[in-house]
């Protein structure tokens, strides 16, 4: 089990306390509801959804069930994504929301991910104060007259789609002149159910699908990464799709893959987009410590700002909100667009993608070429339990003092032609160490060298 900014994840099954089990359910939830009264005493529904996987229609009923016993009114709206979840919240005015669905974890994993009363993911010391309630066992159930009652609602997906093409900036009519073939790969999760609808509702000339059928019983690994996706890029090798997107099970990360079938670097989602919606919205920009400079370079060559925030998405919609940005997201392929709603949202990104395209009138890798080229190494230096991770990232930031150093989240030193990110994980005795360099040479070279620095300390 793994509790987080991001929420409670866990494996199915097992005994109670070491897994995602139906006990633990219960008790996260019934502590979530808690912290939702506490918060707001007149309180009284909140919202489910869940993605495809395996273990979701169990976790389904005993979520809405405790939610019932707690006395809250559930609104089930079924199978739905993660953004589609978080619009729901504040459609139906609820007072908060959860979605059920371990992101891009194997099959044999669930989550409860939590959201506030803006559809929006728990701050850090909101979830903290869940998981204190939890960890007391500290609430209250409900009696026999003031039980909550149960109700559906299956319009989500529909007025999410209808929202996105309601955006300034997604040209719909431009899509439908520009006559695109696009193949798209859903995990057989709820993708499945949503893309085709957004491509058809787009004037997309055809839709080629893969693993779309919303089983759970994934094809593939659900990361969206190029070693998980050999399907759908040997079927654009074969020619005729102009562009082919992938989501991970929660329709909340997307990749793209160029039409010779090579990826278009999911740190690379981000950037294009944000490169569209800067040409018709000035404005400031953010992502985390941890993705690409290319953001940064693309914001300041239409004179605007860009920030850093740590990683998490709360993290990232907080700073977005400080600085007013117009986009920002994470580079794992989250793209965030305030005008809809604070949270990353695949939909957004291959609607506005897509009429960034068609004004255009490039090929997807010929587009791709138009942005600075960097290269990210990952690492991670693995440590003996008990390691001083903050004494060791603190004599970093004293050997590396003459170069920028930001120590919101770990140590990322930034070079003037490179750059490296230390963080300690929550969860392993590790540091992971990442790294970008406009070569994959570099980006592994200085990476190294800090990890050598380290390990000395060791």
């Amino acid at each position: 089990m793994i509790k987080s900014i991001s929420g409670i994840r866990g494996e199915i099954g097992g005994p109670a306390g070491n897994g995602l089990t139906p006990l633990d359910i219960v008790k996260f939830v019934s502590a979530y509801a808690t912290w939702v009264r506490r918060n707001n005493p007149s309180a009284s529904r909140i919202v489910v959804g869940r993605d495809a996987r395996l273990s979701g229609e169990m976790v389904r009923q005993v979520v809405c069930g405790t939610l019932m016993g707690m006395g809250f009114d559930v609104t089930d709206i079924g199978l739905a994504s993660t953004p589609t979840t978080e619009l729901a919240v504040t459609w139906l005015k609820a007072d908060g929301g959860l979605i059920l669905t371990a992101s891009h974890n194997p099959r044999h994993w669930n989550a409860l991910k939590l959201l506030n009363s803006q559809g929006e993911f728990l701050s850090a010391a909101d979830g903290n104060q869940v998981l204190d309630i939890a960890e007391k066992e500290d609430f209250l159930y409900a009696e026999v007259d003031r039980l909550g009652h149960y109700s559906t609602d299956d319009s989500m997906n529909r007025r999410h789609i209808e929202s996105v093409l309601a955006l300034d900036l997604v040209d719909v009519e431009a899509i439908r002149k520009a006559g695109f073939s696009v193949a798209i790969d859903c995990v057989n999760s709820v993708g499945g159910i949503i893309l085709p609808e957004l491509l058809d509702r787009l004037g997309v000339r055809s839709v080629k699908k893969l693993y779309c059928e919303p089983t759970g019983d994934f094809q593939h690994n659900p990361e969206p990464l190029e070693k998980n996706l050999g399907d759908i890029m040997g079927l654009m090798k074969k020619g005729g799709q102009d562009v082919a997107f992938v989501v991970d099970p929660d329709v909340d990360r997307l990749a793209f893959i160029d039409e010779n079938g090579n990826m278009y670097g999911e740190e690379y989602t981000l950037v294009t987009v944000a490169d569209y919606v800067l040409k018709h919205t000035p404005g400031n920009t953010v992502s985390n410590l941890s993705s690409t400079r290319a953001l940064r370079d693309v914001t300041r060559s239409y004179g605007q700002q860009y920030n850093a925030a740590a990683v998490g998405e709360v993290n990232v919609t907080t700073k977005m909100k400080e600085t007013g940005a117009v986009i920002g997201g994470e580079g794992n392929g989250g793209v965030i667009y305030p005008a809809l709603h604070y949270g990353r949202d695949a939909l957004v990104g291959i609607a506005l993608f897509l009429s960034h395209l068609a004004h255009e009138g490039k090929k997807v890798s010929q587009l791709r070429k138009t942005y600075p080229q960097y290269f990210i190494a990952k690492n991670r230096i693995d440590l003996k339990p008990g390691t001083d991770v903050d004494s060791i990232l603190l004599k970093v930031k004293g050997i590396y003092a003459k170069e920028e150093i930001n120590d919101i989240d770990g140590v990322k030193i930034d070079f003037p032609d490179k750059w490296v990110h230390l963080r300690k994980s929550n969860t392993e005795p590790i540091i992971r160490v990442y790294s970008e360099a406009s070569t994959m040479e570099a980006a592994n070279a200085i990476g190294e060298d800090v990890m050598k620095v380290i390990q000395s300390m060791i």
